[in-house]
């Protein structure tokens, strides 16, 4: 064995959960993406999506999935800046721009391509990029190879972001990246403090939208529109895998930014194109976000619904104000635990462990869509509560309420 494959096999660790049955990734689904979904044969609930709006199988997107095939094809066999532009590209972002509020947008492969290209590209060796602690990996993905200087702040505490923003050089550039809504912890940013210094210290901002779109603002247009801040943030990132249904991500901003990234931001430069098919999905999504705003309404009713509910079955769930609801276990195996017992009562749910957070901050991760009826939810509640009390996550008086 060679001395590499050596090394990478003591990483044993998903052997082990194998070993004893608790193994909770690369979870085969036989299906659509819905509020039911089939593994291993078996109808479940699914509570572990991002599809925030339950469009991924919406017939209006499927067709003009398929009707952009017929024309197109099913690729574009090179990159944006070479062979690989469409007219439907530019459609798109037209329509991505005038979404969110700014002028100009840039549609990249991915949603992680977005941010490691965006971030990387923006400052150099003498600026500062700003980051919450909590901010997703491929923000910090980005920054590292930004090779600018990198400070991070407590994660929503602006005392902690203005410490750091005194440490900063006053003749260079200052950028915070911050998430709209924070993809485990499902709080929101606190936009104004974030604005408020940014004009203080002559701080740029970008926000990451990606878990924020279809869910913040009017008609879903993210974090900026929902505090009514658009103007005052530089740059909006989002992504189609969650609430528009696809694959692919977007960066906005004003027309001189967007130029620089066209001609420097090698995720760009060097990744083929958005599928035609997924760039006809984002436009079609977008269609029946603005058209459709009760897919928004039942969202946060829903929302509502289960925060009050989970706190009432005598869970912790953080600072979460959004569709995205931690449920924290504080144990690596119990999490395991929780997660396979669950799916085996019929509930997918996403566990998050250590490294991915502090040990003593593991959890489940409870996410909701607009098409889960009230009965979902209901049965969905009363069944995690009733399998956390046999893990002795929650008191097993808190599961009668």
């Amino acid at each position: 064995m060679k001395l590499l494959q050596e090394r990478l096999s003591r990483y044993d660790a998903p052997q082990q959960a194998m070993a004893i049955g608790v193994y909770p990734y690369f979870r085969v689904i036989e299906s659509d993406q819905d509020t039911e979904v089939t593994v291993n044969g078996k109808k479940v609930l699914m509570f572990g999506s991002n599809s925030y709006l339950g469009l991924t199988n919406h017939p209006e997107i499927k067709e003009a999935s398929k009707r952009a095939i017929d024309r197109y094809g099913t690729g574009c066999a090179g990159s944006r800046f070479l062979n690989g532009t469409l007219d439907i590209h530019l459609q798109l972002e037209e329509k991505l721009a005038d979404y969110v509020g700014k002028e100009s947008s840039l549609v990249y492969s991915t949603g992680f391509q977005v941010n490691v290209g965006v971030v990387s590209a923006l400052t150099g060796r003498s600026d500062t990029i700003i980051l919450d602690e909590s901010d997703h990996a491929s923000i910090i993905e980005g920054s590292r190879l930004s090779f600018s200087k990198i400070l991070k702040y407590k994660h929503n505490d602006m005392d902690s972001l203005e410490q750091k923003l005194r440490q900063c050089c006053n003749n260079n550039v200052k950028l915070i990246v911050v998430d709209g809504i924070f993809s485990m912890e499902g709080d929101i940013i606190n936009l104004p403090e974030v604005v408020r210094l940014a004009d203080k210290y002559d701080a740029s901002i970008m926000i990451d939208d990606a878990h924020s779109l279809g869910v913040l603002g009017k008609h879903g247009a993210g974090t900026a529109d929902h505090f009514g801040l658009t103007d005052k943030v530089d740059l909006i990132m989002g992504t189609f895998s969650k609430s528009l249904a696809s694959i692919g991500g977007f960066i906005a901003a004003d027309a001189v930014t967007i130029n620089f990234l066209k001609h420097h931001s090698r995720s760009l430069i060097f990744s083929a194109s958005i599928t035609p098919a997924s760039a006809a999905s984002v436009i079609a999504a977008l269609e029946i976000i603005k058209r459709e705003p009760e897919r928004i309404e039942k969202l946060w009713e829903l929302t509502r619904k289960a925060l009050k509910g989970f706190k009432e079955r005598g869970f912790e769930t953080g600072h979460s104000e959004t569709p995205i609801i931690p449920l924290y276990v504080r144990d690596d195996f119990k999490t395991l635990m929780l997660t396979k017992m669950l799916l085996d009562a019929g509930i997918f749910v996403n566990p998050v462990l250590s490294p991915a957070v502090k040990k003593e901050d593991t959890l489940i991760r409870f996410s909701l869509m607009a098409t889960h009826t009230h009965e979902q939810l209901e049965y969905a509640m009363d069944t995690i509560a009733k399998v956390a009390a046999q893990l002795e996550i929650i008191p097993a008086m808190a599961v009668t309420k």
